[in-house]
């Protein structure tokens, strides 16, 4: 070890027990040394303090010491740290391929792959398995599929890819190893041992391997396919019956959750830790395919049962039981929930309850119930065998609840008594036992003496270790039975179909812990026996590798610990042994007496402490407290004798206990108590003496354990060491104390020893080559080559060697043969020069692959190559350093020439800034003179301004004083006068008021007393029950009509679809005309212009022959020529007439089928006048009628349009006489149906057609004055749908209309009060722009059931709200809850902008929908799609919102309608109230210009308040009251018609644009069948050019075979001229 060396040093306190450290300094006895990180430099940002580690003195000689090399007191040397391309390569999946092999870097690089992922690495033959404790992608089926592809293809010698990546270590790998080896030639037995302390992954790794096996092992037809893998559902035999058996591979892998519920327990190291050792023997036949399995157990922790620590629990299936029973299972199982006092069941428990009961972190124990009765369901159990086996684990538990008292008996002795005699008899029940018996087992202790029975009454500490015992009794017997149960139902049918097998054996691993009893000892005695075997596999596979490689090994000890097993086992001097001799003593015997015979036996000197072979010892103390020391492979074990090793090990049945389950019990109960005494039965002593003895629990584990050792031995070992890297259990953390003890405890390191005891250091050739020519630099290249290319690195690794030892015992010479000394040699001259390169050939072997090497050869080629990398590293420096120091030299250099030259550009530039100075200065005196005489001159001035200012301020100020004065005295008077007439008016006033509430009062007393007045009361309480029967009279009426409104509207119906077929019919005869006319017209087009080209041409010969003077005969031929020209033109031109025609066709057709349309939407208006009488509608409103229209002329949804389009009577009459004379006598049939139809509509649509009067009658406003005249007799259609024949019984029913439609409004407001249900929308809107758009949109409210109340404040219509209260949902109503609540914050009056029908702003077909139900969700989109229902209010914008829009849904459109009308009234009053005149009623416009309402006349209009009468005298002040009112009223009016007429012409413009959709929708129709003709056409030509070219591509092929012809005929012609030349 050289200085610069990276090595291990050892720490004993801290939790990093080896720390990466280099060698500082090396002195003849000592060595010193600094910390470093893994990267190399010094782990703290200060200097690390250095340290020493001395040498290490052998005993040995000095040939063992050179081969060994030197050794210091805590120190092992470092490996190299590998490259990424190493380790992507895989260099550390094996660590014995690691140069230097020793507990640090075995622990570094267990914790390097740790960190990246990488849980599994080989030691050799040994899988290092580290738990991550998280889910990692390991387990995969492609995972799976591909180890199993890679270890089929290596049993069949088919050879690896080169080219692909070798699989790394895993627990497939290991698996598929041993299933690999059994299905060779010689067929033998694999067994796969996996350890390791409780937490590491022992279950859960063999659960895996078994996995990988029982998916080998099951063919693939019954698998599925695909060979199965992880998560992966394994196939079923299907039976014909109705039952279904699972496979074998699933009944195997299906045994472990019910072994795990009754074997594993939490504690404080692991939630799932298994309290028992399993060895699952799995057989196969000839063929690999698995025939099933076996199970055996080893030494279940029944102490458990009756204790537990703090934090832990007790087994699984307890609290699987009471937290996942159902409640049935908990009245049969008396799980009493209400007498625990508020504690939950497990804490209640005293079984479960001890240490706290805590939950699992990976699953919940109601999972696991239903995951262990799925697995015994699995197994075959039927209903009454699961009911039993719980009903004993209930048993169990109730067992424990029993408590005893104390009593005296007879004799004056304290004996226990039972507390709870319930409790003994729920125990009993679901034990199935005596309860008289059971009490006597728990209270009574029987002894057989000489033939008789004592029976003694226990105290209650005693009865308290009886039941207990008696408890631990049964669990263990249930346990087995089991075992026996799963054995059963996986064990293979026949003996002889097995032809090998697998087996997997999940041990408890080494554990020491503070106290230590005989569980213990067991466990550590397992693990030695085991540690011996696995010590003979380790040297028999180094055996093989050295002979392998060819290479001598004679002198290899082996580690043997045979000592150490012989101390616990052997006759008659072992632990184990002397402990049964104890037992046999009965009461005599106890554990000090047993301790004490260890001691004297192992100790038997006076002062001694440790035995002779060393494995036993104690000291003085010890021995005093009855503690004993083992020493095993792992470490020193200090056992505790007083832990009741006794009661452990006889682990007998109670002759009481005996009694309790032999007789009056159930089946069950007997069965299980065969089993729990044929596993302790001596076989051996009842062959010898014919009586069955117990067997003590030593004896039974000792056997198993020599069978198992048996087995092991007879088949090839597989072995996987699981490694827990924390306490915590939590991932990517490792604390590497801990791991430490655990490579020790699992035997890691025992084995690393045993391979590394001959030859630790091994390398292939090429490695070693590499490694080690630098240390020959000296030998030229003709003799040693440098690379190791193209040669063989077998022989080039030998050469190496002989010339290293050929050099190394030459003395060392730097001095060239000149008498030079290089630069290098210089360097090393310098320092310290390492030991000579001189050790025996022999302890460097060279294999056929690797090159063997003891420790000293090694470490002497280690400091070597340190020495010359450090000369290496020292000359590159050097040369460094100067390249450094030059360049620093050229970079001065060239600074000075640069500041040079700046220094010499400075003195230049300072003389230049001299002149400008001298000259600037100048300039600045001329200007400080001026700014001078400035300032003087501005003083001056600016004071006169000032005295001038003065001086007509205060002018100004008193001439307004003045005038404030004298405004304040004149406001002062008639302020005083106005006050006083103020005070007199409203005294006045009050005077008045008084007397007229004195008259009230009055009248109001006497009407008190009256009794006429109560019977006029009672009399209109009766009309109103009399007018309530008569409305249900009517309604009745109404619904039995239903069906004939019904039958009505089918018919009308019939008679639509009728119209729509003559309306299709006219639309296409209208597009044929017009295709005609446009065609004529295009024609007309082009010959009008041929005839204009012709006759410019014919003016231009008449021209040039009247220039030309031409004999007689050629004018008289020039004119005929001219004349046949002029008929020929006009023989070609289309008629006019025609034309005329054919437009005269298209505007029939176009009036035809505008007046079918008409016909159309009449009847359409028939049919919702039906629906409106049976829904109790009355009257079609002009809002319902016009939807129809709207459906009919643009399929527009909630639009509202005005009823010009509506056909009037008169209308209808001339559509009818003009059907009547157009449509043509084939439609004979149509003219009958229409004729009725229109007959029949025209009486309906007298009544349907309005204009706005009909929502502002006339009405009589009562002015006073002359009565008009009476008019001439008329019929007059005025008012509502009324015929009158003069004007007094028009203004009488336009009085009665008015007067309903005043009620209705009225009635409106407390009905607005009680509340309307809606469903509300509110979307706001945000005028903020951003980057993703121009503005934001949100609904505040989506979908929300809501009343809709008008709540008052106050006496003002500005202090009115609308309010929305939540509905509830049918449980609120059930339940009575309050519905009055607010959802939304109250809109005022105030607020509202406008109101609109329909959903204005947003398609209401989009509106969300608040509901994630998908029946509810498509049941509110369907209701969107009623447009009619809708009601949209605009209010004023908020912070928050630029506006915000209120979208109501009602339940039905006369709603809608009543609440449109409604709310525009309210608002028209809030308009009126607040002061807003827009009428001209009380200016001097309004007197010239009187209001007149449609039909009256103006002439005869007269001013009333022009009224010269002298007999009438009206009082002023109710001539302004009725002026007002009426002004209010016509205001109303007016809003509301102002609204309407907004309405309408959105409406119109709405319909316009869809028409202008329709028309572009028209022609891109158009537009897309001349794109398909064209391509039509294109398709028609490319089809034809394919048919011309297979036919070329036909002839080409005649052409060709006429070739081939032409050129056989040439070639026997050719044979045959040949054939005669030769002959």
């Amino acid at each position: 070890m050289e200085a610069g060396t990276r090595v291990w040093s050892y720490e004993s306190n801290g939790e990093d027990p080896w720390i990466l450290s280099e060698i500082i300094s090396r002195s003849s006895n000592s060595i010193t040394l600094k910390h470093i990180n893994s990267e190399g430099s010094s782990d703290t940002t200060e200097s690390p303090k250095p340290f020493t580690r001395q040498l290490l003195t052998s005993s040995s000689n000095a040939e063992d010491s050179a081969s060994e090399g030197a050794k210091y007191e805590g120190v092992e040397l470092a490996n190299a740290q590998l490259s990424s391309a190493d380790i992507a390569d895989g260099m550390d999946n094996d660590m014995i391929s690691l140069p230097h092999l020793h507990e640090p870097a075995i622990l570094h690089a267990v914790s390097e792959r740790y960190f990246r992922g990488e849980i599994y690495t080989w030691t050799g033959p040994v899988l290092i398995a580290v738990n991550p404790f998280q889910r990692l992608p390991l387990y995969t089926r492609e995972i799976l599929e591909n180890y199993r592809q890679e270890g089929f293809i290596r049993s069949q010698n088919l050879g690896v890819d080169s080219n692909a990546k070798p699989l790394g270590p895993h627990v497939y790998s290991i698996a598929d190893r041993s299933y690999r080896q059994m299905m060779a030639d010689e067929r033998k037995s694999q067994s796969i041992l996996i350890s390791g302390e409780s937490g590491a992954g022992k279950t859960e790794t063999t659960k895996i391997v078994m996995l990988y096996l029982t998916t080998l092992g099951t063919p693939e037809d019954s698998a599925g396919g695909g060979g199965g893998g992880p998560n992966v559902e394994v196939g079923v035999e299907e039976i014909h019956d109705s039952n279904e058996k699972l496979s074998i591979m699933e009944r195997v892998l299906q045994s472990n959750p019910i072994l795990e519920a009754f074997g594993n327990a939490k504690t404080l190291r692991n939630d799932n830790s298994s309290r028992f050792g399993k060895f699952i023997e799995l057989g196969f036949n000839r063929a690999g395919i698995l025939q099933g399995a076996r199970v055996q157990t080893y030494l279940l922790e029944k102490v458990r049962i009756g204790f537990h620590a703090s934090g832990e629990r007790n087994y699984h299936i307890f609290y699987q039981l009471l937290r996942g029973a159902t409640e049935e299972q908990h009245h049969k199982y008396c799980f009493h929930d209400g007498l625990t006092g508020g504690l939950e069941l497990a804490n209640y428990f005293h079984l479960t309850g001890q240490g706290g009961a805590p939950t699992l972190r990976e699953f919940t124990d109601e999972e696991g119930l239903k995951y262990t009765l799925k697995s015994m369901r699995s197994m075959g159990w039927d209903e009454g065998k699961i009911d039993m086996v719980l009903s004993i684990v209930a048993g169990i538990l109730h067992l424990g609840q029993v408590k005893f008292e104390s009593k005296m008996s007879d004799g004056g002795q304290e004996i226990a008594q039972i507390a709870d005699d319930k409790t003994v008899a729920d125990a009993a029940k679901l034990l199935g036992v005596d309860v008289d018996k059971l009490t006597t087992a728990l209270t009574v202790r029987i002894m057989v003496t000489r033939g008789d029975e004592i029976r003694i009454d226990l105290a209650p500490d005693k009865a308290q270790d009886a039941r207990d015992a008696l408890a631990k009794t049964v669990y263990g017997a249930l346990f087995l039975w089991v075992v026996k149960e799963v054995n059963t139902c996986i064990m293979w049918e026949n003996d002889k179909d097995i032809r090998s097998s697998a087996g997997v054996l999940d041990i408890f691993g080494f554990e020491s812990f503070a106290v230590n009893s005989f569980e213990q000892l067991c466990i550590n005695f397992t693990n030695e026996a085991l540690q011996q075997q696995f010590n003979k596999f380790i040297f028999k596979l180094e055996q093989e590798e050295y002979e392998r490689e060819n290479i001598s090994w004679a002198f290899i000890s082996f580690p043997d610990n045979q000592d150490c097993l012989d101390t616990i086992q052997s006759r008659p001097k072992g632990i184990l042994t002397m402990l049964d001799d104890e037992c046999k003593l009965g009461q005599r015997g106890s554990d000090r007496n047993w301790a004490k015979r260890l001691n004297e036996t192992y100790l038997p000197e006076k002062n001694q402490e440790v035995s002779e072979n060393t494995r036993y010892s104690a000291t003085k103390m010890q021995q005093a407290k009855g503690i004993f020391c083992v020493r095993h492979f792992a470490g020193n074990v200090a056992y505790t004798a007083e832990t009741s090793f006794l009661e452990k090990n006889r682990d007998e049945i109670p002759l009481t206990a005996q009694t309790l389950f032999e007789e009056d019990s159930s089946d069950l109960i007997k069965e299980i108590y065969n089993v729990q005494v044929a596993a302790s039965e001596d076989t051996s002593a009842s062959a010898k003496s014919g009586a069955a003895k117990s067997k003590t629990v030593s004896q039974q584990f000792k056997a198993q354990l020599t069978s198992l050792i048996e087995m092991i031995e007879t088949t090839d070992p597989h072995y996987i060491r699981c490694l827990k890297p924390n306490d915590a259990a939590k991932p990517k953390l490792m604390t590497r104390k801990r791991l430490t003890e655990q490579l020790r405890y699992g035997g890691v390191l025992e084995a690393v020893r045993v391979a590394r005891m001959g030859y630790p250091v091994r390398m292939d050739h090429s490695g070693f080559f590499k490694r080690y020519r630098m240390l020959l630099p000296s030998i030229s290249e003709d003799r040693l080559p440098w690379s190791a290319e193209d040669q063989d690195p077998q022989q080039l690794s030998e050469k190496l060697l002989d010339i290293v030892l050929e050099e190394g015992a030459k003395p060392s010479n730097y001095v060239n043969e000149d008498g030079s000394i290089s630069r290098a040699n210089q360097i090393r001259k310098a320092q310290r020069q390492p030991d000579d390169m001189v050790f025996p050939k022999e302890d460097v072997q060279l294999g056929k692959t690797k090159i063997f090497m003891r420790k000293g050869p090694h470490d002497k080629l280690e400091s070597h190559r340190v020495f010359h990398q450090n000369a290496s590293v020292t000359l590159i420096q050097s040369w460094m350093r100067m390249m450094q120091q030059n360049r620093r030299y050229l970079i001065m250099e060239d600074a000075a020439l640069t500041i040079e030259r700046w220094y010499r550009g400075c003195l230049g530039r300072a003389r230049w800034w001299r002149l400008r100075e001298a000259q600037a200065g100048q300039l600045l005196t001329n200007n400080f003179r001026m700014q001078i005489n400035r300032r003087k001159y501005n003083k001056a001035r600016s004071g006169t301004v000032l005295l001038q200012a003065l001086y007509r301020g205060r002018n100004a100020r008193k001439i307004i004083a003045a005038t404030k004065i004298q405004s304040y005295y004149r406001m002062h008077v008639h302020s005083k006068a106005f006050r006083k007439l103020k005070s007199a008016i409203i005294s006045l006033q009050c005077r008045v008021r008084r007397g007229i509430a004195k008259k009230v009062f009055d009248q109001v007393k006497r009407e008190a007393k009256d009794m006429g007045k109560v019977k006029e009361h009672n009399e209109k309480l009766k009309a109103e029950m009399a007018s309530l029967k008569a409305m249900l009279q009517a309604q009745a009426a109404n619904d039995a009509g239903k069906e004939k409104y019904e039958k009505a509207i089918k018919e009308k119906q019939a008679e639509i679809d009728r119209l729509e077929a003559r309306i299709a019919q006219l639309e296409a005869a209208l597009a044929k005309e017009k295709e005609n006319v446009l065609k004529l017209e295009n024609d007309l087009a082009s010959q009008k212009e041929g005839n204009r080209k012709l006759t410019s041409d014919l003016q231009y010969q008449k021209e040039k022959a009247a220039q030309t003077p031409m004999r007689r005969k050629q004018s008289s031929d020039g004119v005929k020529a001219e004349q046949l020209a002029e008929a020929m033109v006009i023989g070609a031109t289309v008629s006019s007439e025609d034309l005329a025609q054919h437009h005269a066709e298209v505007a029939r057709l176009e009036e035809e089928l505008e007046e079918e349309r008409k016909m159309s939407r009449a009847m359409r208006i028939q049919i919702k006048n039906l629906r409106s009488s049976m829904a109790d509608k009355g009257v079609v409103d002009v809002t319902a009628s016009t939807d129809y229209i709207s459906d009919a002329v643009s399929e527009m949804s909630g639009s509202e349009m005005d009823t010009s389009d509506v056909p009037d009577p008169s209308d209808v009459e001339q559509v009818r006489s003009n059907l009547m004379f157009k449509t043509p006598e084939k439609d004979a049939i149509a003219k009958d149906a229409i004729s009725t139809a229109i007959g029949q509509a025209q009486e309906d649509l007298r009544d349907l057609k309005s204009t706005v009067s009909d929502y502002f009658p006339m009405i009589k406003r009562g002015f006073l004055g002359d009565e008009p005249a009476e008019e001439e007799a008329e019929v007059v259609a005025v008012g509502w749908k009324h015929d009158v024949a003069s004007r007094r019984d028009r203004e009488q029913i336009l009085r009665d209309e008015v007067r309903v439609f005043e009620r209705k409004s009225k009635k409106f407001y407390s009905l607005l009060e009680e509340g309307i249900d809606v469903t509300l929308w509110q979307l706001n809107q945000s005028a903020e722009v951003s980057l993703d758009g121009p503005a934001t949109e949100e609904f505040v409210v989506k979908s929300s059931s809501m009343s809709l109340k008008l709540h008052r404040r106050g006496e003002l219509l500005v202090q009115t709200v609308l309010t929305f209260n939540s509905t509830g949902g049918y449980l609120s109503k059930a339940l009575g809850r309050r519905r009055d609540k607010a959802a939304h914050e109250p809109l005022p009056l105030n607020d509202i902008l406008e109101v609109k029908a329909g959903c204005e702003g947003y398609d209401h077909a989009q509106l969300p929908s608040s509901s994630s139900k998908k029946g509810k969700s498509s049941k509110m989109k369907s209701e969107n799609m009623q447009s009619g229902l809708f009601l949209t209010i605009k209010a004023t914008p908020t912070p928050m919102a630029s506006s915000r829009s209120y979208f109501l849904r009602f339940k039905s459109r006369s709603a809608r309608n009543d609440m449109l009308m409604g709310l525009r009234g309210i608002l028209a009053d809030l308009q009126v109230h607040e002061g807003i005149s827009i009428s001209l009623i009380q200016s001097p416009a309004a007197v010239q210009h009187a209001r007149r309402m449609p039909g009256s006349t103006h002439k005869n209009a007269q001013n009333p308040f022009l009224n010269q009468r002298p007999d009438v005298r009206v009082p002023l002040a109710d001539v302004h009251d009725l002026i007002n009112k009426e002004r209010e009223s016509y205001d109303r009016l007016l809003l509301t018609m102002l609204q309407g007429n907004a309405d309408l012409k959105e409406k119109e413009d709405e319909l316009l644009s869809f028409r202008d959709q329709l028309h572009r929708c028209m022609l891109e129709s158009a537009e897309k069948d001349r794109t398909q003709a064209n391509d039509s056409k294109l398709i028609m030509q490319l089809s034809k050019k394919l048919e011309t070219l297979l036919m070329e591509n036909e002839d080409l092929r005649d052409n060709n075979d006429r070739l081939n012809q032409r050129l056989v005929q040439v070639e026997c012609e050719k044979l045959e001229i040949m054939n005669g030349g030769r002959s």
